[in-house]
C-alpha cells in the first residue's frame, strides 16, 4: 500500500505550553484516520501543520508524490462577496480554474478568448464540471446558487466548502470537525459519501458515530504522546481501557521497585561512589518514570436542579411564520415533569426559535405559552456565551454572581466554581476573547449551571466539546432531575439522552415521536422499505390490459415460483446487513458484508426483471 505522508519527530508548543512533542506516524493510501484528543491538546494545529497552514517547531512533514490535498477548516474561509458557485469556481484545481476562464470569457464577448476557453474545455473534459456541481450542491441542500455567501448561514458556508473540496478530487482530505453546524441529514449524506469513496481521510471529529463508521484507524493525543489504534471508534475505547489499565499497573510497579532503590540510595551515603553506576543511572531513570500523571482532569458536573413543581409548561394553538416561511402552525402541548426532549430538522427550519418563544425570548404571532412558577431556565444558547470578550473570565462571571449557591446549600466562590470546569487560576486570568472553542463551551456551560436550573435547555450543546467532557456531560444529563431539551446534531448524545424526540418536518409541521434517534432512523427505513415494496406491487398490479398476453409455458411457470421465493429471501438478506450497517456496532467482516450487499443489489435488480417480464405473461 502506497505512503501518502509521513510525520515525523513533530513538535509544536503555544507559548511555554508544550501541544504535542515528538509526534510519529504515516498515513496510507485508503487509510480512513481519526484523531481524538481534549480540547486544547493541538488537533486543529496538528491538522494545519500538515495543511502547511502552521509551522512545527520541530519534526519534519513529508508527502510522496503528487498528491492533490484537500482541507476542510471549522470556520470555512470563503470570500463574502462572492456568489455560491463563484465560491466553487474559485477552488484553486487546473478543472476550476478552467471552467472559471470560460465562464469569463462568455461575459467577455471577446471571440478568440471563448475559442480559446472552449479548446481547454475540450481538451480537460470539463463540460460536466459544473452539472457536477450543481448536482452536489442540490444534494447538500443549497438550491440558490447565484446567493452571496455574505448571505449564508454558518451550516451553508460548510455545505459550500464541502461540496468545493468533493468537486476538486483530492487524494487525501484533511476534515476539522466536519459535523458542526451541519443538520443531521447532511452528516448522514456526508458519511455515506465518505465511506464510498476511495479517498484518503485525516480527520478531527467528536462526533462518535461519524468517527466509529467511517474510520479505520484513531490516532490519540494524551500528555503530549500519540497512541495509534488500527480499528474503529469502538475499538479504540476498548484498547484505550487496557491501555490505561496496564499503565496504571506499570505506574504501581515503577513506585514499589523505586521504593527499595531509595532505601538503598539512603544507606551509607558516604558510600555512594562505591555503588555500581548502572543501578544509580537506573534510580534515576525510576524516579523519572514514577512523576507519570495518570489522573485524568475532567470537568466536574455536580450541580443538581433546584426543585420543579407538578406543572412545566402549556402550548396552547401556537402560530409563527416569518414572511411566508411558517415555523409552527396550530402547535398545542402539554410538558411533563422530567421529561427529556430531543429536537431534530433541517437547519432553518425553526428549532432555535422554538425554544426562544418559550423562553419568551421571541414572540409568538398568536397562542399562549403557560409557564409553571417554579420553573427556572437553564439555556445553553448555540450562539455562543453571552459575556463581555474584552473581560477576564474572573471578572465576567463574578459579575454574574459573586456567591455561587449549588444544591440548595453549597458556596463557592467564581473562582472555586471555575476550577471545577478545568480553568485554573490563571486560566481565569485570560481574556475571554483569547478562549479556544473548547474553553469557551466550558465557560458557557460552567455560566449556564451556576444558578442551579431544573429546566435546561440547550441548543447544539456539542459542537465544541471534546468527546471525554460530552461524556460526561452526558451522564449528568442522564441523572438530571429536572426537565430537558435538548437541540443536536449528535446522534449519540441523542440516543443516550433523550426519551422522545419532536421532528420539525417543514411548513409548521411537527411529529412527535416516541423513542430516541436511531429508533426514529430505523421506523422512517421501515416506512421506506413499505413505500418501495408497494410502489413495485403497483408497477405490476396496475399496468394497463391493452391486448391479450402470452401464456406462460410449464417451465416458466416453475422459474417464476421460484423467483418469487429466492427475491424475498434476498430482500430479508439485504434489509439484514443494512440493519447491521446502520447499528453502529463493530463489524470485524465489513469488506466480505459490503460485497455482498453489491452482489445483493444487482442479484436482486436481475432477479425482479425476469420476475415483472414473466409477470406480463398469463399463468
Amino acid at each position: 500500500m502506497e505512503s501518502f505522508l509521513q510525520v515525523e519527530n513533530l513538535t509544536k508548543s503555544v507559548g511555554d505550553r508544550v501541544l504535542f512533542a515528538d509526534v510519529t506516524f504515516g498515513v496510507n493510501e485508503g487509510d480512513k484516520i481519526g484523531i481524538v484528543a481534549k480540547n486544547g491538546t493541538g488537533k486543529t494545529t496538528l491538522l494545519r501543520c500538515i495543511a502547511g497552514l502552521e509551522s512545527p517547531d520541530s519534526g519534519r512533514i513529508t508527502f510522496h508524490g503528487n498528491l492533490r490535498l484537500g482541507l476542510l477548516e471549522q470556520t470555512p474561509a470563503l470570500d463574502p462577496d462572492l456568489s455560491v458557485i463563484d465560491a466553487c469556481l474559485s477552488s484553486d484545481t487546473p478543472t476550476a480554474r478552467i471552467v472559471a476562464e470560460y465562464e469569463s470569457a462568455l461575459l467577455s464577448n471577446d471571440s478568440a478568448l471563448l475559442e480559446e476557453a472552449l479548446s481547454k474545455m475540450e481538451s480537460a473534459g470539463a463540460w460536466d464540471f459544473e452539472d457536477r456541481l450543481k448536482r452536489i450542491l442540490t444534494q447538500l441542500k443549497i438550491v440558490d446558487l447565484n446567493q452571496r455567501v455574505s448571505e449564508l448561514s454558518g451550516g451553508q458556508r460548510k455545505r459550500v466548502a464541502l461540496a468545493r473540496i468533493i468537486l476538486e478530487e483530492p487524494d487525501f482530505i484533511l476534515l476539522d470537525e466536519p459535523t458542526n453546524h451541519l443538520d443531521i441529514e447532511t452528516i448522514e449524506w456526508l458519511e455515506k459519501w465518505l465511506k464510498q469513496s476511495r479517498v484518503t481521510l485525516l480527520m478531527v471529529t467528536h462526533d462518535r458515530y461519524f468517527l466509529d463508521r467511517i474510520c479505520n484507524q484513531i490516532i490519540e493525543i494524551d500528555r503530549q504522546q500519540m497512541f495509534t489504534y488500527q480499528g474503529n471508534y469502538d475499538y479504540y475505547l476498548r484498547k484505550r481501557s487496557e491501555r490505561i489499565e496496564a499503565m496504571t499497573a506499570e505506574l504501581a510497579k515503577v513506585k514499589n521497585t523505586l521504593r527499595k532503590e531509595q532505601e538503598w540510595m539512603n544507606r551509607q551515603p558516604q558510600a555512594r561512589a562505591g555503588k555500581a553506576k548502572y543501578r544509580i543511572d537506573a534510580f534515576y531513570d525510576l524516579k523519572e518514570r514514577s512523576r507519570l500523571n495518570l489522573e485524568e482532569k475532567n470537568v466536574k458536573l455536580e450541580v443538581k436542579s433546584s426543585y420543579i413543581g407538578s406543572k412545566i409548561f402549556e402550548a396552547k394553538n401556537i402560530f409563527k411564520k416569518y414572511g411566508d416561511k411558517v415555523i409552527l402552525s396550530d402547535f398545542s402541548y402539554t410538558f411533563a415533569r422530567y421529561e427529556k426532549l430531543g429536537i431534530i430538522g433541517e437547519n432553518g427550519v425553526g428549532k432555535s426559535t422554538f425554544i426562544k418563544m418559550l423562553q419568551g425570548l421571541v414572540a409568538q404571532d398568536s397562542g399562549e405559552w403557560n409557564l409553571g412558577e417554579t420553573v427556572r431556565f437553564g439555556y445553553y444558547n448555540q450562539d455562543g456565551i453571552q459575556l463581555d470578550k474584552n473581560k477576564r473570565v474572573i471578572d465576567a462571571v463574578t459579575e454574574k454572581c459573586e456567591d455561587i449557591v449549588v444544591n440548595g446549600s453549597q458556596h463557592f466562590s467564581p473562582m472555586q466554581f471555575l476550577q471545577k470546569f478545568l480553568f485554573t487560576p490563571l486560566d481565569q486570568q485570560k481574556y475571554i476573547h483569547t478562549l479556544s472553542g473548547g474553553e469557551l463551551a466550558r465557560l458557557h456551560l460552567a455560566t449556564v449551571l451556576m444558578t442551579s436550573p431544573n429546566f435546561l435547555i440547550l441548543d447544539e450543546p456539542t459542537n465544541d466539546l471534546d468527546i471525554i467532557t460530552l461524556g460526561l456531560l452526558e451522564e449528568y444529563l442522564s441523572e438530571f432531575s429536572g426537565c430537558l431539551i435538548v437541540i443536536s446534531h449528535d446522534r449519540h448524545f441523542l440516543d443516550n439522552i433523550v426519551d422522545h424526540l419532536f421532528v420539525f418536518e417543514g411548513d409548521g409541521k411537527i411529529k412527535d415521536f416516541p423513542g430516541n434517534y436511531s429508533e426514529y432512523r430505523e421506523y422512517i427505513q421501515t416506512q421506506n422499505d413499505a413505500e418501495t415494496s408497494a410502489s413495485l406491487k403497483n408497477q405490476v398490479t396496475e399496468r394497463p390490459k391493452t391486448e391479450r398476453k402470452e401464456r406462460m409455458s410449464f417451465k416458466e411457470k416453475k422459474e417464476f415460483e421460484a423467483l418469487s421465493k429466492e427475491i424475498e429471501d434476498l430482500t430479508a438478506e439485504k434489509y439484514s446487513l443494512e440493519s447491521m450497517f446502520n447499528s453502529g456496532k463493530v463489524i470485524t467482516d465489513m469488506d466480505e458484508k459490503s460485497r455482498r450487499y453489491n452482489e445483493l443489489k444487482e442479484l436482486l435488480d436481475e432477479k425482479e426483471m425476469r420476475w415483472l417480464e414473466l409477470s406480463e405473461k398469463d399463468q
